[in-house]
């Protein structure tokens, strides 16, 4: 987990002593569930690593103890006022007590389905060596992957070039997928991505927030 929660710091009072926590998927950025919380399920959700509630009915609850859809923490934030708590987790089988992965049902998982794409290939490259499935045929098969990334480029090409635009949208999938794998193969994710574009936009902003400084002077 990363740096602790500073609990003095959160807002209890203002909803009577809980605050709200809203589950999120650390791998996909899925919202996974909503519940609320108090310092002493806090408390224990810090020291265990796994997410801890309150129930106005049944007091503090872990997550997953009857279940074992525990959820593992991998960081605790709090919202500007306070009074919100955001939980990234590793849900470790479905959040819902449905049997749903989200509460929130396909739309939340929707949100980010590059991440849900790039999570699954990482799971691939974790199974046993006997299940040969596509992605591991990738991963697996350097000249493979690159022969089916050239293809997937070469057909997005195509179809940008003939104003396709459903094809194109097709092409553009497979082209991410097989981006995703390809990049996997040598250790990149998407999150690694994400982080280079955010550093790039930073970069832009600081060179905009100058450019108009110097424009006001």
């Amino acid at each position: 987990m990363t740096a602790a929660l500073d609990l003095d710091a959160l807002d209890f009072a203002t909803g009577g002593g809980l605050v709200t926590v809203v589950a999120q998927d650390a791998s996909t950025g899925a919202v996974l569930m909503v519940a609320l919380a108090d310092r002493e399920a806090l408390e224990h959700t810090i020291a265990t690593g796994e997410m801890h509630y309150h129930s106005r009915r049944r007091g503090l609850w872990r997550k997953g103890l009857t279940s074992g859809n525990v959820q593992l923490v991998q960081s605790l934030s709090a919202d500007c006022d306070g009074d919100a708590v955001l939980a990234r987790v590793h849900q470790v089988g479905p959040a819902c007590h449905t049997g749903d992965p989200s509460c929130f049902g396909s739309a939340a998982l929707d949100a980010d389905i590059v991440s849900t794409v790039d999570a699954t290939i990482t799971a691939r490259a974790r199974e046993p060596s006997v299940r040969q499935s596509y992605s591991r045929r990738l991963l697996a098969d350097r000249n493979l992957r690159l022969k089916k990334l050239g293809e997937e480029c070469a057909e997005l090409t195509v179809a940008l070039a003939d104003g396709d635009a459903q094809c194109a949208a097709e092409e553009a999938a497979d082209l991410v997928y097989h981006m995703l794998a390809a990049l996997r193969a040598v250790g990149v994710g998407i999150d690694d991505v994400r982080g280079v574009l955010a550093r790039r936009a930073r970069l832009v902003h600081i060179a905009s927030e100058a450019a108009a400084s110097q424009d006001t002077r």
